[in-house]
């Protein structure tokens, strides 16, 4: 079984409670590390990789990205999904040869750019290119920004989620959507649904127990190590 089998019976049959917990490395030590502790997956962040290249988020060249995630895969024998934003405005065969090159299994694809939205049917048509092109090669994670985008009806993240799916996405992530709305969410999707943790939401088990297929931590993983070296740095600045 390929890499890319493995990656997706990891999403499925899993029992409530027990969600796919995918960390986000943002370099080639975090993804070590990660796989040490048994982790039977990694998903990158975007916003990680760029502050570990020195860039804000969504504007890291994407040449750099490509290269970063290529550096992440080479490091760990587990599967590898990239999160590379809205594609980069690539067309679909060059964003899957590239993505392929990097040994990444599957890939985070924004519906949003530059903060304004998409149209959803223009998004799952390209997404479905992106699928016919990928042949089965890349599990596709199909990110649903309305929440992020200020747009706080769920029904219109689930028109979107059920367009992508339909295209043939194999999860969809409604990034930023509120605990008490992901029940009507995980309802009325079809097929698995990635959920970010946040400090101040539900646990990961709560989350799994909801219905939530996989979770993912965008930069927070990054920010929390940051603060415990400011921490030891501040201690070593005091001795």
């Amino acid at each position: 079984m390929s890499l890319v089998d493995d990656f997706r019976t990891l999403h499925h049959g899993r029992a409530p409670g027990d969600p796919l917990v995918l960390p986000g490395p943002w370099d080639a030590a975090s993804a070590r590390l990660f796989e040490e502790v048994g982790f039977p997956a990694l998903a990158t962040p975007s916003a990680g990789v760029a502050a570990s290249l020195g860039y804000a988020d969504g504007s890291v060249p994407p040449d750099e990205m490509f290269a970063a995630v290529r550096r992440i895969v080479r490091s760990v024998s587990v599967p590898v999904s990239a999160d590379i934003e809205d594609g980069y405005g690539l067309p679909p065969k060059e964003l899957v040869e590239r993505l392929l090159e990097t040994g990444a299994v599957g890939c985070n694809l924004e519906d949003s750019s530059d903060g304004v939205l998409k149209d959803p049917r223009e998004q799952a048509d390209w997404l479905a290119e992106v699928r016919s092109v990928a042949d089965g090669r890349v599990f596709i994670n199909a990110r649903v920004d309305t929440f992020l985008r200020g747009v706080a009806d769920p029904a219109q993240a689930v028109e979107r989620a059920r367009l992508y799916v339909a295209a043939g996405a194999d999860c969809v992530y409604p990034i930023f959507a509120p605990p008490e709305v992901l029940p009507r969410l995980l309802a009325d999707i079809e097929g698995p649904v990635n959920a970010g943790a946040h400090p101040h939401g539900p646990d990961l088990r709560k989350l799994g127990e909801l219905g939530v297929t996989r979770i993912t931590f965008g930069p927070g993983l990054l920010i929390r190590a940051t603060e415990a070296l400011r921490e030891i740095a501040g201690q070593l600045r005091q001795a």
